[in-house]
């Protein structure tokens, strides 16, 4: 089953779409009977009262198709048995025969009603692959079946996929991959003055600083609070800015800047060596632009939005490593509605001409969160952007998912994160909280599956800290004890960095050990020496394995 998961971790992550006719389901179709309906309707039914078909392409591919669809959820459909706690990933390939349109794979069970588990922008002419999963709250019968608006089209499906997992062979996989992406094994030689191989020198490894961004949101309350300092700084290597960094923040009334919380809040992280995100240039939610930018006429507007561009970006390019450049761009249209469809392009190849070595990040909420939203799937992610990066030269976008939890599907999580990896730019989890009872468990959850996932390069939790409480999760108390979520990340601190090392070489004067990516001090020394070597070194996905570092002593 092992094998079984890391397959589906990899597989059809880059092939969206097919001109030809589908592969074969994965997992040979799981639990789903007749998957390539190569027995007909046998274990199909009909959904909602419509009709369905057996078809047969010119190739001699079978597939179902549906027939005079009147309602939405008409459809095939076929019966499953749940069991609680299973996480099921799904996949099937679906087309219609006009157009483009939105198709919902729906779970309808006895007890837990209707879960969205995955969408699909299906098209005529290919196929198109739905990749989706949920984790079954209780066990009990259910029926999943395909949804679509648009009444008019037909909907045609093909090798259909439902494969269920224990908690114990999805933790299994996490831990294979963590090993696989995040680690590198490093060979280390003693040698002497000769080149001879020395055996029985020791070695000591330590590790300075983890190699993978993981970081927490701070506010202007971090300033003041020596505390809260300390804290912070013994545990992050990456931060963003709450609030101080926005411009509603920065020039709420019209020309009168205010810069000076974000230039204290940038100081501070620089003095203790921790990266920051530029969080964010301009937001696309109506609600969040001041209400002096909404005034604006057309070309005042355009002005405005080109001063503050050139305003914060010039201030900080640089000093930031990253740039959410129009924030909750898939969600909302602001600027786009004022000044054209193209604004946001234009603004991001504005943003990349201003910092050149920053990433533009694309952030956006509810992608990993919400399957039932489907104004943000996967597939409408990157649509969008592929728009921006089809407009100019954007060689450095970037993927953000904001990660606002209520109650996380990791299967639909994983299945998401597949999709949007092949667009083969940076991964970042950007804001991530959970926002009900029970955070710490899953919040443990969230972070163990985007850490393990190869397309993830960076993770920042959205916890800042005020004395009236956090925006929705917090990880200390008052007096900066941590709460149980604080020890999630405090223990996944802990497990994602290399042990300290001592022990001495073999007889070819060798030691291997397997390291997290981070930077090392390796110190080496023989007793047939009074001295000693002493060295740094940082792994990172770049090393080989198991490429020989000879140190002389």
């Amino acid at each position: 089953m092992r094998i079984f998961l890391l397959k589906f971790f990899l597989l059809y992550s880059f092939a969206a779409f097919l001109t030809g006719e589908p592969p074969r389901p994965q997992y040979g179709g799981g639990i789903v009977r007749n998957p390539e309906f190569n027995d007909g309707l046998k274990g199909w039914s009909v959904f909602g009262y419509g009709q369905i078909a057996e078809r047969t392409s010119d190739t001699g591919n079978r597939f179902l198709a549906t027939d005079r669809r009147s309602l939405p959820h008409q459809s095939m459909s076929q019966k499953v048995y749940l069991q609680r706690g299973m996480l099921y990933t799904f996949s099937a390939w679906l087309q219609v025969d006009q157009g483009n349109t939105t198709v919902t794979a729906i779970f309808k069970t006895a007890k837990d009603g209707f879960v969205h588990v995955g969408a699909v922008e299906a098209r005529s002419g290919c196929w198109s692959m739905l990749k989706g999963g949920l984790t079954a709250k209780t066990s009990g019968p259910a029926e999943f079946y395909f949804q679509c608006e648009n009444t008019n089209v037909e909907i045609r499906v093909d090798s259909v996929s439902l494969q269920p997992f224990t908690k114990d062979q999805w933790r299994a996989h996490q831990a294979e991959s963590i090993s696989k992406v995040r680690k590198k094994t490093v060979a280390i030689k003693a040698v002497d003055a000769n080149g001879h191989a020395l055996p029985g020198a020791s070695v000591s490894i330590q590790q300075k600083r983890s190699g993978f961004p993981f970081g927490c949101a701070i506010a202007n309350t971090i300033l003041e609070n020596s505390a809260y300092q300390s804290w912070f700084t013994s545990r992050f290597t990456v931060t963003t800015f709450e609030n101080e960094m926005k411009w509603y923040a920065n020039e709420q009334e019209k020309g009168k800047e205010q810069y000076a919380d974000a230039d204290a809040m940038l100081a501070f992280a620089k003095q203790h060596g921790i990266a920051v995100r530029g969080h964010n240039v301009v937001w696309n939610d109506p609600q969040d632009v001041q209400s002096w930018v909404k005034s604006l006429p057309t070309q005042q507007l355009r002005e405005a939005v080109n001063r503050r561009f050139n305003s914060v970006m010039k201030r900080y390019r640089g000093r930031v490593i990253a740039w959410d450049v129009v924030n909750e761009n898939v969600h909302f249209s602001y600027y786009e509605s004022q000044l054209g469809q193209n604004a946001s392009s234009v603004f991001y190849q504005q943003a990349h001409q201003l910092d050149r070595n920053a990433l533009m990040f694309l952030n956006d909420y509810n992608t990993l969160e919400a399957p039932v939203d489907v104004t943000v799937t996967a597939e409408k992610y990157l649509r969008r952007l592929w728009q921006i990066q089809s407009f100019g030269n954007l060689p450095r976008m970037a993927i953000g998912l904001e990660g606002h939890f209520d109650t996380p599907d990791i299967s639909y999580m994983r299945s998401a994160l597949d999709k949007l990896a092949g667009a083969k730019v940076p991964i970042w989890l950007t804001e991530v909280d959970v926002g009900h009872a029970n955070q710490a468990k899953d919040l443990e959850d969230v972070l163990r599956e985007a850490y393990s996932h190869p397309a993830v390069q960076g993770i920042v939790i959205w916890g800042a800290w005020h004395p009236q409480g956090c925006w929705r999760m917090c990880l200390t108390d008052n007096n900066f004890k941590n709460l149980p979520t604080g020890d999630v990340v405090d223990k996944l601190i802990f497990e994602w960095r290399s042990d300290n090392v001592a022990a001495t070489t073999d007889a070819d004067g060798l030691h291997r050990a397997e390291l997290f990516h981070g930077e090392y001090k390796i110190t080496i020394k023989h007793p047939s020496s009074n001295s000693s070597s002493m060295l740094n070194l940082t792994v990172d996905s770049a090393s080989q394995n198991h490429n020989v570092l000879r140190v002389m002593v």
